[in-house]
């Protein structure tokens, strides 16, 4: 058998380990074979690797070892269970000493040849792996990987076989016969702990405490064990802890006794027996979870913690005589006991004064109202159908309880406790619970869900930091006395009225609040909050129509559908930014925030009065606002003086007078007065000399001369102008073309009144000839020369849109230098188009109809947009052959281009990339 056929008998998770071994050892043996073959006669290399074989026998203690694979197969002791795989030579290798060694005739070197058997096996080879890290490296292996190292070499055999990896025997899941289990055990008979999962559990158990006599710790799965395991137990004497789990205990006699003077901890899981009886003088812990018996006597003096949950055959007499014969019980399980009764608690808490635990989840015959448990500090009742309000009396006498759990109490109506050392109580689906009254300093954590009647809540503590009652759909009264509450969510509870705002108001018993959360409280309809300490509020979905903030740490506001907000005061606030979203209805607003620098209003049509006090503010958007005024926007400006960007669109109302009051915004470099009324700019040319940006789309009213004032040099800072859907004549937009060079970017869209798009002459620029080399008018062509003619060239606009232009018929740009994007799309006379531009990178003529006349003599162009036109095939073929940089043709829906064309477009411009054409011609 060779190397892989050893490797697929390996399971996925040791095969990684015997691969890197494998490989290590083969490239060494075949790097030997190799350095022999290129040699003549015997290398001096090989003779080295020989001595030092030889050397290595003589020191038998020497850290570098000699390393051989067998190719052969390995013997397999045992099998597996359950489709779990096991080492191969496993505890086999370790207790024979057999030595694997190779038996193939030959083997492969790294150049493809043969090389000599009987020179591997004088070619040895040396790991550089002391002992000490071998013991490091195989402490982090499990047995499987053990038993698989050792089947390497000899010292790592010796190594993976170190009493230390083998304190502990796991056998879970492995078919392992009793003769080699025992083999197992006299060869490790230090072993501490053993866990054993066979259909022969018995004998191995029996094996297991007879041989293993320093054995502390003994798990036991699946199967039976018979009587004379328990009796044979106490030979076993330095045992500390057992499990034994799904099996069947005990033969002919109906008692299984457990008898056992050091035994710590036991554990008897989903286990059959009729009745067991425990004598465990220092057992601490014990559970019988969900095991099968109808009677359990324990002698157990110091037993501390008893879990006999989902026993459901013990009847409560039966718990009455376990749970009160150890007195020095701490922690108590009877969840999914159905029979106990009040009077078995009773008799247990007056027996175990220290219970300090108890789980009674699924109790439904209690109800603690005769029982006291001073000593308790954990208490879980989950489905406890016999709990009351009256139950919370006998709560109250538990005075050091931290933890008390609530859920699906369905009888419990109210909760009223004053426990001064309670931590955490949860209220979980306690329907019919209406009140919750609750005084306890020490709480910090909270949660009530799912209870549909809660009314009020009253709570007292100085450590509760978060609550969170979301979906209490009752709520609507809550009164808070946290001095160390910082969040709350009351999201969704519905009938929460306008008085919340006092309690958390300052003043109201949360003076840390910082976060606040009344989304969807369908009853607040007016809110007012004063409070230092508040930094986020979310009043989402709410139908307040007031809102009044002073908080003057407030940082963040959410209002997002708060369509029926009418008045809102924001004074004084730490907001740095607001947008108060779609708030149709709002008509006053007042705000005082010293720290605001972005402040939207494009929500709020109504507006007709905003006091704006926000000497850092920097943005204002109030498009939309048309009832705003000329006193407004004299008094936010002047109160402003920081504003930067001011976007008036639709602002109708404002005229001249406010225009005026832009003096006070030295800083301004973005102004949007598109769809306004205005017929004189005069205001703004005289009062914003830093104006970059002028957005005038839809301002119908402003004659051919308002903008004379640009020809003649006002605002020299501006570089974007916006004169979209105006009616400038054709004179204006000539005039403003060649006199504004300074522009970089131009929307002319919509314009009627534009017929012609002619930049005139070539004078002073650049000129290129039909191949797209750029000459001067020296005629030499160079990078200085492009660069000096660039700098030569008088105007700089970059983006250049004329979208949906009805009557524009022709389009010469010729000298462009710094054009970048041009937009002619949706002219629908457009015809001619003739551009000459040596930077410009895209062009989109889509859905230009007429068009029929295409030159471009544009070099950089690699973008260009002709859906939807009707230009021959011809011409479009000679007006991309100068275009030596185009890579994305879209000729979608042009009649007269055929589909199939597309290979003679490539054949005229090589560069196209992705050509978009339609599937039909």
């Amino acid at each position: 058998m060779n190397d892989k056929d050893v490797s697929r008998n390996d399971d996925s998770n040791d095969d990684d380990l015997m691969s890197f071994e494998n490989e290590l050892i083969r490239a060494g043996l075949l790097a030997s074979c190799s350095n022999r073959r290129r040699s003549d006669g015997e290398s001096s290399s090989a003779s080295a690797v020989v001595a030092a074989a030889d050397d290595d026998n003589l020191d038998s203690h020497h850290k570098r070892a000699k390393v051989y694979y067998d190719f052969d197969g390995i013997h397999v002791p045992f099998q597996p269970t359950n489709g779990v795989d096991t080492c191969h030579d496993d505890f086999g290798v370790m207790i024979t000493g057999e030595e694997n060694n190779f038996d193939s005739s030959y083997v492969k070197d790294n150049e493809g040849g043969d090389c000599d058997m009987a020179e591997v096996e004088d070619a040895n080879v040396i790991m550089d792996l002391s002992d000490d890290l071998l013991h490091t490296v195989f402490s982090f292996l499990d047995h499987t990987n053990l038993c698989k190292a050792a089947s390497v070499c000899k010292q790592w055999r010796t190594a993976s076989s170190h009493e230390d990896f083998w304190k502990s025997l796991n056998f879970v899941n492995w078919n392992i016969s009793v003769e080699h289990f025992e083999d197992i055990c006299r060869r490790y008979p230090n072993a501490l702990a053993v866990s054993i999962s066979d259909p022969e559990i018995h004998l191995l158990a029996m094996k297991a405490i007879s041989l293993l006599r320093n054995l502390e710790v003994l798990k036991l799965e699946r199967g039976h064990i018979d009587d004379s395991f328990f009796h044979a137990l106490a030979d076993c004497s330095m045992l500390k802890k057992m499990r034994i789990s799904d099996a069947t205990l005990g033969g002919g006699v109906l008692e299984v006794p457990i008898n056992h003077d050091r035994l710590r901890h036991l554990k008897l899981k989903r286990c059959r027996v009729m009745r067991v009886m425990v004598r465990c003088p220092q057992l601490e812990t014990m559970s019988l979870n969900r095991s099968y018996m109808v009677q359990a006597v324990l002698n157990c003096p110091l037993l501390r913690k008893l879990d006999i949950g989902s026993c459901h055959k013990l009847p409560d007499s039966a718990i009455r005589l376990a749970a009160t014969s150890c007195p020095q019980l701490v922690s108590l399980n009877i969840s999914n006991c159905s029979c106990v009764s009040d009077e078995t608690l009773r008799e247990i808490s007056q027996t175990c004064a220290n219970l300090s635990f108890l789980d009674a989840s699924y109790c439904p015959n209690i109800s603690l109202e005769s029982v006291r448990l001073p000593m308790l500090t954990v208490l879980k009742l989950h489905s406890c159908e016999g709990i009351t309000s009256a139950s919370m009396a006998a709560i109250s006498h538990s005075s050091l309880l931290e933890v008390l759990d609530l859920y699906n109490c369905s009888l419990l109506t109210s909760v009223s406790l004053d426990l001064p050392h309670l931590q955490n109580i949860r209220l979980v689906h306690c329907r019919k619970c209406t009140d919750l009254n609750l005084r306890a300093i020490m709480l910090s954590s909270m949660l009530v869900s799912n209870c549909p009647a809660l009314q009020r809540i009253n709570i007292t503590s100085n450590s509760l930091q978060k609550l969170t009652m979301p979906k209490q759909g009752s709520l609507n009264t809550v009164a808070l006395q946290c001095q160390s509450l910082q969040e709350v969510d009351l999201s969704e509870c519905e009938s929460l009225t306008n008085s919340v705002c006092d309690g958390f108001s300052d003043g109201g018993g949360c003076p840390m609040l910082k976060l606040l959360v009344l989304d969807s409280c369908e009853s607040l309809t007016s809110v007012r909050f004063i409070s230092t300490s508040l930094v986020s509020l979310s009043l989402g979905r709410c139908p307040i129509t007031n809102i009044e903030l002073n908080c003057p740490n407030l940082e963040k506001v959410f209002l997002d559908g708060c369509d029926h907000l009418e008045t809102a005061s924001f004074c004084p606030v730490g907001l740095r930014s607001l947008n108060l979203g779609i708030c149709p209805k709002l008509n006053m607003l007042s705000i005082e925030a010293p720290f605001m620098v972005s402040l939207e209003l494009k929500g709020c049509g109504l507006l007709s009065k905003a006091l704006i006090n926000c000497p850092l503010l920097t943005s204002l958007d109030a498009s939309f606002c048309s009832q705003l005024t000329d006193e407004d926007l004299s008094a936010t400006t002047a109160s402003c003086p920081l504003i930067e960007s001011l976007i008036l669109m639709s602002c109708a109302s404002i005229g001249s007078d406010g225009l005026c009051s832009l003096h006070w915004v030295p800083n301004l470099t973005v102004l949007d007065l598109s769809y306004t009324f205005l017929v004189n700019l005069q205001p703004v040319f005289e009062s914003c000399s830093q104006l970059k940006v002028l957005k005038l789309q839809a301002c119908k009213y402003l004659t051919d001369t308002s903008l004379e004032p640009l020809y003649k040099g006002a605002l020299p800072a501006l570089e974007e102008l916006d004169l979209s859907y105006g009616t400038l004549c054709q004179s204006a937009i000539e005039e403003l073309l060649a006199s504004c060079t300074n522009l970089t970017h131009l929307s002319l869209n919509g314009c009627v009144n534009m017929h012609d798009l002619n930049w005139g002459s070539r004078r002073g620029c650049v000129q290129m000839n039909e191949l797209g080399a750029v000459n001067t008018l020296f005629g030499a062509s160079s990078h200085e020369k492009i660069a000096e003619a660039s700098e030569q060239s008088t105007r700089l606009l970059q983006n250049l849109n004329c979208v949906g232009c009805p009557n524009i018929r022709k389009v010469v740009i010729p000298d462009c230098f710094h054009l970048l994007f041009l937009n002619l799309s949706l002219s629908a006379n457009l015809k001619e188009v003739d551009v000459t531009c040596l930077n410009l990178c895209f062009l989109n003529l889509s859905n230009c109809s007429s068009l029929e006349i295409l030159k471009i003599l544009c070099p950089r162009l690699s973008s260009l947009f002709l859906q939807a036109c009707n230009i021959e095939e011809e011409a479009l073929e000679a007006a991309i052959s100068k275009c030596s940089m185009l890579e994305t043709l879209d000729i979608r829906f042009c009649p007269k281009i055929h589909s199939m064309s597309t290979g003679r477009l490539r054949a005229v411009c090589p560069s196209l990339k992705r050509i978009f054409s339609s599937l039909s011609s």
